[in-house]
């Protein structure tokens, strides 16, 4: 049976850019406008889908995700640091370091747990492919805490709407994980396999976001794909962009049902990017599905 598919107009581009490694969208539901990151271009952007501005906050080091804090501001994680950032007053306020006995690591991907806990995974760059990543919670008191080792590129992390099953990717083991969460420590056990792609497609999984209904979308980076899994990690439909490095997704909108889509350009040649000019951009599309809030962090 064919998976049920959106495609071309149905997949709009909102924001023509030349991001590097588009990444961390984030949907802030106050200020109507979604946050996102360009790693190796080290910036922080904010963009009003509405009027189509795009505000562009320049940082001296890369920047790999993003989080809102509580009580305002934004929480960062940079190439080996986790780090405070206003953007309103260009304030930067650096906070523990990571791993500095492996200088050819850095940070990558991470999100806020439903309790307001930081999450953020390592990979080794560039050698993307090395089990040498780590998965580390920051506390609102600011306690780092490794809470999982030998990760192949750690990427996107989710929860369910429960909050029992938390759900982590290893880009380079072609793998999203499960595991059963405890809320109350902050403790993933009972690792399992909930998805796995196909290396033959010529893809890997990348971030991810879980809707409100506990359905899983995860980027495919190399073929330009969003999928959405359901709870038992089965495909039931997808999302087809025109560009082939599609990386980062979340839901906003004021009624969070439209999903927003960035993407990269970074490893792709000059026929590549003339192919797929796009690429580097947002995009948003309607799938149908709601999202879930994002949760700030509590510190």
């Amino acid at each position: 049976m064919a998976i049920p598919t959106i495609s071309g107009d149905d997949v709009r581009c909102v924001l023509k850019w030349d991001a590097i490694v588009g990444e961390s969208p984030l949907w802030h539901p106050r200020e109507r406008r979604l946050y996102w990151v360009d790693i190796h271009g080290r910036k922080v952007h904010r963009f009003d889908p509405d009027s189509g501005c795009n505000e562009t906050f320049n940082l001296p080091d890369l920047v790999t995700c993003l989080a809102f804090r509580k009580n305002g501001g934004l929480l960062l994680t940079l190439r080996k640091n986790f780090a405070f950032f206003n953007p309103d007053s260009r304030k930067l306020e650096l906070l523990a370091a990571v791993e500095s006995g492996k200088p050819g690591n850095r940070f990558n991907d991470g999100r806020v747990d439903p309790q307001g806990r930081f999450w953020a995974g390592t990979i080794g760059d560039p050698a993307w492919d090395a089990p040498v990543g780590s998965l580390f919670r920051l506390d609102p008191d600011q306690t780092v805490t490794e809470m999982l080792g030998q990760l192949v590129c750690s990427n996107g992390t989710a929860w369910s709407p429960d909050g029992r099953t938390m759900y982590h990717t290893e880009s380079f083991r072609y793998t999203i994980f499960a595991y059963d969460f405890d809320a109350a420590t902050g403790s993933p056990t009972n690792r399992r396999v909930f998805a796995e792609v196909d290396r033959k497609l010529g893809a890997f999984p990348d971030g991810l976001c879980v809707d409100s209904g506990g359905f899983l979308w995860s980027n495919q980076v190399g073929i330009g794909r969003v999928v959405r899994y359901d709870p038992a990690g089965k495909i039931v439909s997808q999302i087809l962009l025109p560009v082939p490095r599609a990386v980062g997704c979340m839901f906003g909108g004021d009624d969070l049902e439209t999903l927003f889509i960035t993407s990269a350009r970074e490893t792709m040649t000059p026929r590549q990017i003339a192919d797929a000019p796009l690429s580097g951009g947002i995009f948003a599309v309607k799938p149908g599905a709601k999202g879930q809030a994002a949760v700030p962090f509590e510190g």
